[in-house]
């Protein structure tokens, strides 16, 4: 029998979708996670000579296009099962400890990374501040296993919320640098098109993407709400047996997933940013009806969705090094690698975090657990296919020395890391309670205990 690599491929793929959920709970009690593993077999699998095809965006243009693709989607879908997540009533108040994150931290972040990368990498402007961009948010898909639980489960947790909100905006904030980066290409000085940037990449397509977020979540919720959910939601929970309801808990799916691509797509026809979209429309969808099941029949959708796309992307990733993408690393550019996750990021999220009154340790977490990911991947993947930049084969190498340092240091320290900082009671900001308020239909405050109680 003759070996066909393609089919091959079905057969690892298969395997790996059906050992994920158990293979994750099991590593948990290594300290270890399930991207270490997959990232480590995609670089097996593919080192050996089976025929597998080689993924390296260096050196076929395609396998850029690609990468764009997979992960922007894979972003856009995390970003949905983040803001589904989040319990807590969004305002100001509520949010308040986000905000440095963004517009501190994030800044920080870019100006440092892309600081070393033109002094000690002696990459171009506009590559070092790619490199900066794409390196600079908190990866929403490998950082789920520091984010706020399933909705519903009205549990105070001060540090996974931060991190939770801060990978569902920080990927669309990252997106005005990345098109200063591409609009920098050729450039020697500035002009109009700095202009150009500020007004449309900086504030319209802000702008756009939140109102659009809002607009397409809030008409989502009204649909599900008040046209459709409503009567199936109060058969379900007469019972309280949803697999005598089995369509309840998988047609509404395609109405999670319609409204993601809708959001999406529709920011991006007015050029908005649609990653800020998508996380928009899901808390706004969120807060319609905070305390209904359907939330989380719907994060339960999107996350299933999330972990069968992750599978491939974690091959791909250990396929990528397999096929020679670090070949180009050099120690300079190591040593910037380590210094952003070990230095910089730590102390631009310590620095953000000053005026927060988290007790240091989880001030600690909050600054060091910004994990590095599929998001840096899609922006250098948009970058290279939209701009030609210099030095690609350095900026592909720092980076996914980056990611692969990231997957393995934040995969082993954050599970203890939290422990740790929930051992000393430092997930919660001072003077609050362990609870979080929820709202009922007409967006009163319950208290936890009433809201608990059945509808």
């Amino acid at each position: 029998m003759e070996f066909d690599p393609r089919i091959f491929m079905f057969v690892i793929f298969g395997l790996g979708l059906i050992l994920a959920v158990s293979l994750e709970k099991w590593l948990a009690r290594f300290w270890l996670s399930l991207p270490i593993v997959y990232v480590a077999a995609g670089y097996l699998l593919f080192s050996l000579p089976l025929g597998l095809p080689h993924i390296n965006p260096t050196v076929d243009g395609f396998d850029a296009v690609a990468l764009e693709y997979v992960t922007e989607f894979i972003v856009i879908a995390s970003l949905m099962a983040a803001g589904i997540a989040i319990d807590r009533p969004a305002n100001w108040k509520n949010w308040r400890q986000i905000w440095p994150l963004l517009l501190i931290a994030m800044p920080l972040t870019i100006l440092a990374v892309s600081l070393l990368g033109w002094w000690a990498l002696g990459l171009a402007p506009a590559s070092a501040l790619l490199l900066g961009a794409a390196m600079a948010p908190t990866d929403p898909v490998l950082a789920r296993s520091v984010q706020v639980g399933p909705p519903g489960e009205n549990e105070r947790h001060d540090v996974r919320f931060s991190l939770t909100v801060e990978a569902g905006l920080n990927d669309g904030l990252a997106f005005p640098f990345t098109y200063l980066a591409i609009a920098a290409v050729g450039m020697t000085s500035l002009g109009a098109w700095t202009l150009e940037w500020v007004a449309l990449d900086l504030v319209w397509r802000i702008v756009a993407g939140v109102a659009m977020g809002w607009i397409v979540g809030r008409a989502g919720a009204w649909y599900v709400f008040e046209r459709e959910a409503d009567a199936k939601m109060e058969d379900v929970e007469e019972d309280g047996d949803l697999a005598k309801h089995p369509k309840y808990s998988t047609s509404e799916g395609l109405i999670v997933l319609g409204t993601l691509l809708l959001g999406y797509g529709l920011a991006e026809m007015v050029e908005g940013y649609g990653f800020i979209a998508v996380f928009v429309g899901a808390v706004t969808a969120r807060q319609r009806e905070n305390r209904s099941r359907y939330h989380k029949l719907s994060h339960h959708f999107i996350d299933q969705i999330e972990q069968i796309v992750l599978v491939a992307v974690l091959f791909s990733f250990g396929a990528m090094l397999a096929s020679g993408v670090l070949d180009a690393l050099t120690w300079p550019a190591a040593l910037v690698g380590l210094a952003l996750i070990f230095v910089i990021r730590p102390l631009a999220g310590l620095l953000a975090e000053a005026n927060c009154d988290l007790p240091l340790v989880g001030k600690f977490a909050v600054a060091f657990l910004g994990v590095r990911g599929m998001g840096s991947i899609y922006y250098l993947a948009y970058g290279q296919n939209h701009a030609d930049f210099e030095g690609l084969d350095l900026l592909w190498a720092t980076a996914s020395f980056i990611i692969l340092v990231s997957v393995v240091v934040h995969g082993v320290l954050a599970g203890p890391l939290i422990r740790h900082v929930e051992n000393k009671r430092a997930h919660i900001h001072a003077g609050k309670d362990e609870s979080i308020d929820c709202l009922s239909p007409d967006k009163t405050p319950l208290s936890v205990e009433k809201a608990k109680k059945p509808l």
